[in-house]
């Protein structure tokens, strides 16, 4: 190798904070969204949209973005990512229209694509044993999230929310500098390994299985920017909780699930990536259920007398299965990513930008679908009946993926059989 452990962790150190960075600007909505759609008076549907704005052009961006670096410094193009963002975190203050905010959201969006840009920076540096510790350890930059559910509240507290955009501003220009002066430049190694081909790169993208990881990114990671986003409305909805409660119980699912992604890596490089990707598919299942029940009174019509139950998940037990879900979310996105980087560790950029396009799609798609859900069956619960009905299409689709492949191998099991007693 061309380079020392003690430049790889500085890149992984760098390319973490940056990512943290960046998703807090992403999220930033998660808080200025509740302000938002009080002021203007949002329907669900409208409040949905809102919020996933910035999802939808991260999205959309990301995959542009990986084959960019693929051809280009990963490094540069970062820092450039983060100064094309400042801008409109200063005119926030000035925007008082729901078109106004709408398009701001779509230019935040920006901000969303650094997870591409840092997956593929980081991964030259490290061997394929280590990938999924060192991308858990980046991916844990979700943390982000957290840092705007504390951080943002307490600026509007104090200096009112036109200082929010402003602030971020700042923060994130100065990140940008930092990154800019410390993060160490690919090696000479490195660059001369890069393959700048664009069929090389696009070729992957007509297999299947690119598109199944997609799917399962979806979930993992898109349910997982959809509930960062949806949950504080719920919180004050449902519960009647404050809006520093509602903020501070987001802010623990945040914290809970960005933390174990490390975990999550470890786990995949141990065990199997398929193998946390079923547990993680199972236990979200069973707390979804439990999510998706609504509350319900029931009157049994007894011997002497009616007996009446009313039945609903309390705030207490709706944080649990939250905080399991999040843990296993943090598990899902990390091990994903290890078996992108098992399948194509050379095509890191095209592969994973597609995989991570299709995750922040999730993060654009379901908090509208959420909305709408609430808007037409009329109970808030049905977003987590949707998005039971999207785990279970996930979980549908890899069973039939293993049986497949199950198949296969005992049709080229027959086969080898039969030469070899033909031999």
């Amino acid at each position: 190798m061309q380079y020392t452990d003690k430049l790889a962790s500085r890149a992984l150190m760098a390319a973490t904070a940056m990512f943290a960075a960046n998703f807090s600007v992403w999220t930033l909505y998660a808080v200025l969204g509740v302000s938002i759609g009080d002021q203007l008076r949002l329907s669900a549907t409208e409040f949905g949209v809102l919020l996933a704005a910035p999802m939808l052009s991260g999205a959309l961006l990301r995959f542009p973005l990986g084959l960019l670096v693929e051809r280009f410094s990963a490094k540069k193009l970062i820092v450039l990512q983060m100064l094309l963002v400042v801008p409109i975190l200063v005119l926030l203050p000035h925007i008082r229209s729901y078109s106004g905010y709408l398009l701001a959201g779509l230019w935040l969006g920006i901000s969303g694509t650094s997870f591409v840009a840092g997956i593929r920076y980081i991964s030259p540096w490290f061997e394929g044993r280590q990938q999924g510790t060192a991308m858990g350890i980046f991916g844990a930059g979700n943390a982000g999230a957290a840092i705007t559910l504390a951080l943002a509240p307490a600026i509007e507290s104090w200096l009112g929310q036109d200082m929010i955009g402003p602030l971020y501003g700042a923060g994130l220009f100065a990140m940008a500098i930092l990154f800019a002066l410390w993060a160490p430049e690919e090696t000479r190694y490195m660059r001369s390994r890069r393959r700048t081909e664009l069929d090389f790169h696009l070729r992957p993208l007509a297999e299947l299985r690119v598109w199944r990881f997609g799917l399962y990114y979806y979930f993992v990671f898109g349910s997982f920017l959809a509930l960062l986003l949806w949950l504080p409305q719920y919180y004050l909805d449902v519960y009647g909780v404050s809006t520093q409660k509602a903020m501070a119980l987001t802010l623990l699912f945040v914290a809970v699930s960005s933390s174990v992604r490390a975990l999550g890596g470890w786990f995949a490089d141990r065990y199997g990536a398929r193998a946390v990707n079923w547990s993680v598919f199972w236990t979200c299942l069973v707390c979804l259920f439990f999510l998706s029940y609504p509350p319900t009174s029931m009157t049994i019509h007894g011997v002497d007398r009616d007996v009446h139950l009313n039945i609903e998940v309390g705030i207490e037990l709706f944080t649990l299965l939250i905080l399991v879900i999040g843990i296993a979310q943090g598990f899902g996105r990390a091990s994903v990513y290890k078996i992108v980087y098992d399948k194509y560790p050379q095509h890191m950029g095209s592969v994973g930008g597609a995989v991570a396009t299709i995750g922040a799609l999730g993060g654009f798609s379901l908090p509208v679908l959420f909305g709408m859900a609430q808007d037409i069956v009329g109970i808030h619960s049905a977003a987590f009946m949707l998005l039971y009905g999207v785990l279970a299409a996930c979980m549908l689709v890899m069973y039939l993926t293993v049986q497949r492949e199950r198949v296969q191998q005992r049709v080229m099991f027959a086969r080898q059989h039969n030469f070899l007693l033909d031999d």
